[in-house]
């Protein structure tokens, strides 16, 4: 059976010169065109397609591969903007289209959203939504305490940031709790926090504890020695210096230099921190 907007593992029917069609059964024959056949095609080979129909509704095969397929999770470019909607790039011949109702927000060309591809059941063509909450698994969430997990961040709010969970749930990264710079549509590693009684989920980007605080001192240390192993910041600075310098709040740094001094990596003077060679 062909599947619409996905990758279909076709057999060559019939190949006359430039021009093949594949054996799609029950759905009939479709043409592969003559820019993606390639000289070694010979009747009978299976060959991996991507299908979809045009605006007659016309089977349409091509050996070209999109971002995503429907189903699937993307951060997508817009490249413009029309009565109907915006149309993203997806890496195939004709732009992706978000239908203005399909829009969580109005989208803005030149900006990228993550987005889920999906195959329109009134016209049977393949378009876009940033509403992704309709796509997401309605399973109650069985993530445990600390649990690691791939995290895409695709809305800000006022209290943080929303997250994809391994493409499968939402929650949110508060403001006050991120201490490195993030960017919106990049997948990233993150950790439960907590699942909520009203099964809404709360999440982190260190694991708790000392044994968290690594990759945040590993990130001081890495500024520090950029700046010739020493810096005139230290825990008494004001916490508009440590976050001007590092990117962090007074408290995170403060537990972040305590646990490199431990090492006896750092030494803390009143002028400053330096790396102890």
């Amino acid at each position: 059976m062909i599947r619409i907007g996905r990758i279909n593992r076709l057999r060559i029917k019939e190949k006359q010169s430039d021009t093949v069609f594949l054996d799609a059964g029950k759905s009939g024959d479709i043409l592969l065109p003559a820019r993606d056949v390639a000289a070694r095609y010979q009747q009978g080979d299976e060959i991996e397609v991507f299908v979809q129909a045009d605006k007659e509704g016309q089977l349409q095969a091509t050996t070209r591969r999109p971002y995503a397929t429907v189903g699937e999770f993307a951060t997508l470019q817009v490249v413009s903007n029309t009565s109907a909607g915006s149309f993203l790039h997806w890496g195939m011949e004709n732009d992706l289209l978000v239908p203005k109702g399909e829009q969580q927000h109005p989208m803005v060309e030149g900006q990228a959203y993550v987005v889920h591809v999906f195959l329109s059941k009134k016209t049977n063509r393949i378009i876009a939504s940033s509403r992704l909450d309709k796509f997401l698994s309605q399973q109650v969430p069985d993530y445990k305490e600390g649990e690691e997990v791939d995290l895409i961040l695709f809305e800000q709010t006022d209290l943080g940031y929303r997250a994809l969970i391994n493409r499968d749930h939402v929650g949110m990264i508060y403001r006050n709790e991120i201490f490195r710079q993030v960017q919106m549509g990049k997948q990233i590693k993150g950790y439960i926090k907590r699942v909520r009684e009203d099964q809404k989920i709360d999440l982190c980007l260190q694991q708790a504890g000392y044994q968290g605080i690594d990759e945040i001192s590993q990130t001081i240390l890495a500024i520090i020695q950029k700046s010739g192993a020493k810096v005139a910041v230290t825990d008494k600075s004001p916490p508009d210096d440590i976050y001007a310098l590092f990117g962090v709040s007074k408290k995170v740094f403060k537990k972040a230099i305590g646990a490199l001094y431990k090492k006896r990596i750092i030494s803390i003077q009143p002028d400053g921190i330096s790396i102890i060679n």
